[in-house]
């Protein structure tokens, strides 16, 4: 009896587990869904690891605009997009990694429901749209034409390219409703969600403003009244009016939340890059103190690799240590970088408050400040960098271009695509040429060979609106008129 009682009870068991045998393939490690925030999180992380990233892989803008110089493989320095699939990895970045997942966050945020997450829902949503206009922007200001209206959807493998300047002005249109649309009043993400502003509004309110002035002076030589009343909005919104108020991605001090460059510089070991020739020369013409926040001495001096040649690490400057720190800032906008932006305005008869030479002399200064450079009045008072006598001995046409280019691309030093914009937008500084050039000096990204393939009828659309000079380098972009720098 005892053994048939133990029959059928092991026989029930069997058939109640029997109910539940799916559960055994179930992975209880991992989440089946992810948070819209956690998403938001991870496009941060994504974009300024991409802006920020010396990996010549990824991002070699400081060799294109000749802040640094590379040691033993110095193709990316004579403009080199071949070698390295540069223009697609970025291109792979930007759209998987970073608009991706804020197209992914902002669907879950929507579809989320419930009082809190309601409360601070409209903030949330508005600070990603801020995010996505930013890398949408990035990719027309370095490719011109891109897949948009099209773009992310996994069920269109092959979308359409967008006429750039079209592109431009809806992100445009889309910033500007994103900012208007903020509510100081309320919070947003939390501080582990958002490493940039820890959720706060006006932060993300003032980024916005700063970036839609931007943007609006990008557009200055296409369409001017657009580009003025831009500006000038995005100046009554409120932009950055401090060191305090930029944007940077606050990276931790160790791996794998550490800034990309020691990463790349320290933790790798490796020695690819020293100071280049052309950013140190101009320094050491004008004594400027800056130069000890950004290189290291070589026998008490500052020296730099010649461009496009191949160079020993050790017989020139080397990016300084406290740039390769690993929880150095990444910086996506900043307080300088708007001041030089409002000196241009300004330039142009923009009503933007205040005129052009206290807006330069306020970018110089907090670049100063930023640094950590000491005071900035002796320098701003030398006959090269004093605004007045700079304009009276500038050669171009207008004279505010050369005088205000050239400091800016010092004052942006390590800012990679911020730099790369305001050199091809104002034509300054003469950038030389370098040793053995795969081209001209290239003004944009060609497109991914991938999509050259996999997306042949569009990649022909996109050639078309690029116009005479085709998917080449030296082709200028829809707002880029007065390039003088051929070599």
């Amino acid at each position: 009896m005892k053994k048939l009682i133990l029959i059928l009870t092991a026989a029930v068991m069997a058939v109640s587990c029997s109910d539940h045998l799916e559960d055994l393939n179930k992975n209880i490690k991992d989440p089946t869904a992810v948070s819209g925030e956690s998403l938001f999180a991870s496009a941060q992380k994504q974009l300024a690891d991409q802006i920020s990233t010396p990996n010549v892989n990824l991002n070699n803008l400081r060799l294109w605009v000749q802040y640094w110089q590379e040691t033993t493989y110095p193709d990316e320095s004579r403009y080199d997009q071949t070698t390295r699939p540069i223009p697609a990895n970025h291109w792979r970045e930007m759209y998987r990694d970073v608009l991706k997942d804020l197209d992914e966050a902002t669907k879950v945020i929507t579809a989320t429901d419930n009082d809190l997450t309601n409360e601070l829902k409209a903030n949330k949503l508005a600070i990603i749209e801020v995010l996505n206009v930013y890398a949408y922007s990035n990719l027309v200001e370095t490719f011109g034409p891109i897949p948009y209206s099209q773009a992310l959807d996994i069920d269109n493998p092959t979308p359409a390219y967008d006429d750039p300047l079209v592109v431009y002005k809806d992100l445009v249109a889309r910033l500007t409703a994103a900012s208007n649309s903020m509510n100081t009043g309320l919070g947003s993400f939390s501080a582990s969600e958002d490493l940039v502003y820890s959720g706060d509004v006006a932060s993300w309110k003032k980024f916005a403003n700063t970036l839609l002035l931007r943007m609006g002076l990008t557009l200055a030589d296409v369409d001017a009244g657009l580009s003025q009343s831009t500006a000038q909005a995005a100046v009554s919104g409120g932009v950055f009016s401090s060191n305090a108020d930029s944007g940077a991605y606050h990276y931790s001090g160790a791996a794998p939340n550490n800034n990309p460059v020691n990463d790349n510089l320290v933790l790798s070991g490796r020695k690819d890059y020293v100071a280049g020739k052309t950013l140190v020369d101009a320094m050491n013409g004008l004594n400027d103190p800056r130069r000890a926040s950004y290189f290291t001495l070589k026998d008490g001096v500052y020296v730099g690799g010649p461009i496009g040649e191949q160079t020993v690490y050790s017989n020139y400057s080397h990016p300084s240590d406290a740039l390769q720190a690993g929880d150095f800032p990444g910086m996506l906008l900043s307080y300088v970088e708007a001041e030089f932006l409002l000196s241009e305005a300004a330039a142009r008869g923009y009503s933007v408050g205040g005129d052009a030479e206290s807006h330069y002399k306020a970018g110089i200064t907090a670049s100063f400040d930023y640094w950590g450079a000491g005071d900035a009045t002796a320098y701003l008072g030398t006959g090269a960098v004093d605004y007045t006598t700079a304009l009276g001995a500038s050669t171009s046409t207008p004279a505010w271009k050369e005088v205000i280019g050239t400091q800016a691309w010092i004052a942006l030093y390590n800012r990679t695509f911020a730099a790369y914009l305001s050199v091809r937008r104002l034509d300054y500084p003469l950038l030389v040429k370098p040793d053995q050039p795969d081209s001209g000096y290239p003004v944009r990204y060609t497109f991914p060979v991938t999509e050259q393939t996999l997306n042949a009828g569009s990649y022909a659309d996109a050639v078309t609106l690029l116009g005479a000079g085709g998917d080449a380098p030296e082709t200028k972009l829809f707002w880029d008129k007065f390039y003088t720098f051929d070599f």
